[in-house]
């Protein structure tokens, strides 16, 4: 049975953000190498771990709105293109003013393509199922950084750390090739008539006084999430060999932390679409932070590992893709991409502190437990704010 148009940019938008979430895990997995290889302390790498996330800010705030102006096709194959050119100059990279540089490139071209492809695909979703149908492509972050998680070992030992950004360099080349074929050249004028008149002035347009509350609390919310994901994230591999786990099985429990993360999105967006969505962020947070203060217990136990990171994905990698589901029902499609463009640019402040301040504490010889206990304060204020998600979806309704 052949595939139509719409449902095959969809799995190619899917591969796109798989290999993005293999791109944002790529530095973090190799990091217990190059650490060996080029002896210096993990913590001399925390520029390097964020860079991506700056650049990926400022990817979204600067290039992603010209999508409306150029034309998102234009858009996202360019920037693939040069996610490809940037991955793979990583590998070639021998100082760490190098490895901050190509990341950095690697982040502005992550951040001018991902609001465009998330746009696209609530464009092309149905209304009835646009927060599932975000959710799903969405969830392809974390199909990828799960992938990343168990291949590393085998890319490894078959050619070195290099291979973890070579192979994901080429293999976004060719995605890059394919899309430009696929993708329609006039995909912006369907909705033409409504995106109009936000096209110029479209970063602006979910500050404006009808969507200020909404954007207000979409922007808190996701940021305070993913300051406490790439936190974690950034120095996972790094906690878990501290916790005296081989680097092979630090790499693949990274998996299961993002097994999670996947998990925890689609069922809180399926809670979300059934007006449950508060009941669905205070259950995965509460038990995230009740498994921060199980990690003591762990040792270097990796079945055990396995289950508490299933549990803290679930929260911390699981819930923003739940935040972008949510915010679906906040805006109208041509306010829509530049909320994220918007909720993605300052969510990076959160992503780039996240990462340094997990470097902080890994400088200052903090345990594992200990690390991820910090990491409790955070998610209780997401909590809050699921809990405010009910009064601005009213206000916004009104």
């Amino acid at each position: 049975m052949r595939m139509d148009r719409p449902r095959l940019i969809l799995s190619l938008f899917f591969m796109v953000m798989m290999i993005d979430g293999y791109d944002l895990a790529a530095m973090p997995l190799a990091l217990p190498y190059l650490v060996q290889e080029m002896d210096i302390a993990p913590s001399a790498f925390s520029g390097a771990l964020s860079a991506v996330l700056a650049g990926l800010g400022a990817g979204a705030l600067f290039i992603g709105p010209l999508g409306d102006r150029f034309g998102r096709r234009v858009l996202i194959v360019g920037s693939l293109s040069l996610i490809a050119a940037a991955t793979i100059g990583t590998a070639f990279s021998s100082t760490l003013v190098e490895f901050v540089l190509w990341r950095f490139l690697t982040g502005l071209a992550l951040g001018s393509c991902l609001p465009n492809v998330t746009a696209c695909t609530a464009a092309l979703a149905s209304p009835a199922r646009k927060a599932a149908t975000v959710a799903l492509i969405s969830a392809g972050i974390s199909i990828g950084a799960i992938t990343a998680g168990l291949i590393t070992p085998l890319l490894v030992r078959l050619g070195g750390w290099e291979l973890i950004f070579h192979a994901a360099g080429v293999f976004i080349l060719i995605l890059a090739v394919v899309l430009f074929f696929v993708m329609p050249r006039n995909e912006t004028t369907h909705n033409q008539t409504e995106s109009a008149p936000a096209t110029r002035g479209s970063i602006l347009a979910p500050l404006s006084a009808p969507y200020l509350p909404a954007t207000a609390l979409f922007v808190a919310f996701y940021t305070l999430n993913v300051f406490v994901l790439y936190m974690i994230v950034s120095w996972l591999p790094h906690l878990l060999t501290e916790a005296q786990l081989s680097l092979e099985a630090s790499s693949q429990l990274t998996a299961f932390f993002q097994g999670g993360g996947l998990a925890g999105g689609l069922a809180i967006s399926w809670f979300i679409d059934r007006g449950r969505g508060v009941f669905a962020f205070a259950m995965v947070y509460g038990l995230a932070i009740a498994a921060f203060f199980a990690v003591g217990a762990a040792g270097a136990n990796g079945a055990l590992w396995a289950g508490l990171l299933v549990i803290i994905g679930a929260g911390a990698s699981g819930a923003p893709l739940a935040i972008m589901a949510l915010s679906a029902s906040f805006y109208p499609q041509h306010v829509y991409s530049a909320a994220i463009g918007l909720a993605v640019a300052v969510g990076r402040l959160g992503a780039i502190a996240g990462p340094l301040v997990g470097g902080a504490l890994v400088a200052r010889n903090y345990s594992p437990q200990a690390f991820f206990l910090v990491c409790a304060a955070p998610l209780l204020g997401c909590m809050a704010l699921a809990a405010l998600s009910p009064r601005v979806k009213k206000a916004n309704a009104a």
